[in-house]
């Protein structure tokens, strides 16, 4: 394999992946990306993976959200079907004192474009008729929805791949050195030297700038989702907390723990889980359970992308997020756009890792 590169990418999964396929846009050669494992075998692969705006605030980081969603169907047309299904979402509250909160939430979006609309309880079931009939409203947006994440990397690598870029997996980086204007970067398989460095490891993201002398401060959350047997098709949207995927399984989960690396399953958090999702619907009670598993999720200290370049460090940039599947298209473009023309499309200035000081 070669060893010089004019962009490295430390990072294979959505967000990694994301950048090298639209930067490969640009041009044709000279990217690779390095992966400590294999790309889908860690955050990427372990998801819900819905493409999801609304229920994030403050309003404009719903926007940002909001931009990228509007690229997918952009995205599946370029790199193939990635099975992105644009489903509607519903956010459900059992409590009529919660419509006051999601009028206000619908109101902050309305004056940024994005169009939320609060059902009545009627509505709600006119819908999703399996929802729980308890149900006492729901805030709803055309724009959500989920798509398949393993198709999405699986064509993002390999529109990449026919555009030049260099994947090299299971090939862990252990060293980065910054010498005569250019990075090397030392990992299991040999030594590479490259002009761009771009970090996005995800969840690795603080042992990847430590290398560098650069905090990056991302933590480690765990989220647990329990898969069903494939079911008949009965859920119409993606709902916050549970889907139905093409094969008919339905995907439920929506757990945070602070849990470092850990991805074990744990019986309280599978039993929350499944009571969350009988309480949305309740027909999921005669269901059967074939898999739960566990994904470790990127999040910055503050919940917000951490993205552009790194003060102090020519040449060097960092994408690291939480909402990778939802955000992958705007931010691979917004990175392409900052190393290719030194600017972006859409301001990414409240991103900058210079706020955390």
């Amino acid at each position: 394999m070669e060893t010089n590169y004019e962009t490295i990418v430390i990072g294979g999964g959505v967000v990694g992946s994301g950048i090298a396929y639209h930067l490969s846009e640009q041009y044709k050669e000279g990217v690779l990306v390095l992966d400590k494992k294999y790309p889908m075998s860690g955050t990427s692969g372990s998801t819900q993976a819905w493409v999801w705006v609304h229920n994030k605030t403050p309003s404009w980081y719903a926007e940002f959200n909001m931009y990228s969603a509007e690229l997918y169907p952009y995205l599946s047309k370029k790199i193939g079907d990635v099975e992105y299904k644009r489903t509607g979402g519903l956010s459900p509250f059992f409590n009529e004192s919660d419509r006051e909160k999601a009028q206000k939430l619908a109101e902050s979006y309305r004056k940024i474009g994005i169009k939320i609309k609060v059902l009545s309880r009627e509505e709600v079931l006119e819908k999703e008729p399996y929802m729980n009939p308890e149900v006492a409203g729901a805030t709803y947006s055309s724009i959500d929805g989920n798509v398949n994440p393993f198709r999405l990397i699986d064509m993002y690598m390999r529109a990449a791949k026919r555009n030049g870029v260099r994947y090299s997996a299971y090939n862990k980086v252990t060293e980065i050195k910054k010498q005569d204007g250019k990075y090397l970067v030392f990992s299991d398989k040999g030594a590479f030297e490259c002009k761009n460095l771009i970090l996005a490891g995800g969840t690795w993201s603080r042992e990847i700038g430590d290398m560098l002398g650069v905090k990056i401060p991302v933590n480690q959350l765990r989220g647990q989702i329990l898969v069903s047997e494939p079911l008949k098709p009965f859920l119409n949207f993606t709902i916050s907390g549970l889907r139905q995927a093409n094969n008919g399984e339905v995907l439920m989960g929506y757990s945070m723990e602070e849990a470092g690396f850990n991805r074990a399953t744990t019986l309280d958090v599978i039993q929350e889980t499944a009571n969350m999702a009988v309480r949305y619907v309740p027909g999921l009670r005669k269901a059967k359970i074939v898999r739960a598993f566990s994904g470790i999720r990127a999040m910055p200290e503050d919940g917000f992308p951490i993205l552009g370049e790194v003060p102090g460090f020519e040449n060097l940039y960092v994408a690291a997020t939480h909402s990778g599947v939802t955000l992958s298209p705007l931010i691979g473009t917004l990175i392409t756009e900052l190393i290719i023309d030194g600017e972006t499309s859409i301001p990414i200035d409240r991103y900058s890792l210079s706020r955390f000081g």
